[in-house]
């Protein structure tokens, strides 16, 4: 439960900081400042991710061999869970950092202290904000040039749009239901919840998914809405998404009986209230094609027949 938690303030923190968009320095040198994502330059031998995003990234394009040390909360793929951990988001373990000696550490853009203890130390940073989709391929595109796998980068990107296009494809003939898509709240209770606003990866993937966010014009990534404004907002479908263990079936039901409170919104009433549990809901990488695929099979079954 204490790491399910850590998660979700983590996982809202870079939401609600994300919405400045990418920020990606490209492996700059420390002593000249930032530099864009594009230029070309020598693969560094030892990077350490602090970003789980990022560590994804580095995998897809073949850039695993180069990684050293990983963030406390990265958990795909297996290879990276046997690696040493610095930490995460809000406690980076900067003793641990240097002892890895990388010469790249990647960082989230809200990071602007441990970004000047690797600059004061000789340490060369690729720093990212990620924003919605188009954030999540640049990125990609990015790291790909930072790491000297600049086509192997280009390409996945490419084929990652591909996946989330032929999802739009797939789901555009049917009426795009109202939803509201929860990604934290207090087990058996409408406390403490977090939903997807109108920018960001979340909002995206439901607009490929073929569905309008009931909070699509709240121009931030994440929203944390009172009862009274859920009952105005009337979603016809509820999506939960989690990251921990498939909950069983009573779990389900009892879950579902902390919307009771909310009997008049739509999607309670009609009982269209879903949970989603896989990790990679909550990880804007190369592995949103699963998640996109996952709430579009949830909205739009009929559609995957």
């Amino acid at each position: 439960m204490v790491v399910v938690k850590k998660r979700l303030i983590v996982l809202a923190a870079l939401l609600a900081m994300a919405a400045g968009g990418l920020k990606a320095s490209g492996y700059p040198p420390p002593d000249d400042g930032p530099v864009s994502g594009n230029l070309q330059v020598s693969g560094p031998r030892r990077i350490v991710s602090a970003v789980p995003s990022l560590t994804e990234m580095l995998y897809a394009i073949g850039a695993g061999p180069q990684v050293v040390g990983v963030s406390s909360y990265d958990e795909f793929p297996s290879e990276a869970t046997k690696l040493p951990r610095v930490g995460g988001l809000l406690d980076p373990d900067v003793e641990r950092i240097l002892s890895l000696r990388p010469d790249l550490v990647l960082t989230y853009g809200s990071q602007t202290t441990l970004e000047a203890q690797m600059a004061r130390a000789g340490i060369k940073v690729f720093s990212y904000r990620h924003g919605g989709i188009e954030g999540i391929l640049q990125g990609l595109r990015d790291l790909g040039v930072a790491t000297g796998h600049a086509a192997e980068g280009e390409k996945t990107a490419r084929d990652l749009r591909q996946k989330l296009d032929a999802i739009r494809t797939r789901v555009r003939t049917y009426a795009r239901p109202r939803v509201l898509l929860v990604f934290g709240r207090q087990p058996q209770s409408l406390q403490q919840m977090y939903v997807s606003g109108g920018t960001g990866f979340l909002n995206d993937l439901l607009d490929i998914a073929g569905a309008t966010n009931v909070f699509a014009d709240v121009r931030r990534e994440s929203v944390q809405p009172s009862q009274e404004t859920v009952l105005t907002r009337a979603p016809q479908v509820i999506v939960e998404v989690r990251a921990n263990n498939p909950p069983t079936a009573a779990q389900i039901a009892a879950e579902r009986r902390a919307w009771a409170p909310l009997a008049s919104v739509p999607a309670v009433r009609s009982n269209n209230i879903h949970i989603l549990t896989a990790d990679y809901y909550f990880v804007p990488g190369p592995r949103v094609a699963m998640a996109a695929e996952g709430l579009a099979r949830t909205l739009h079954p009929e559609a995957f027949r």
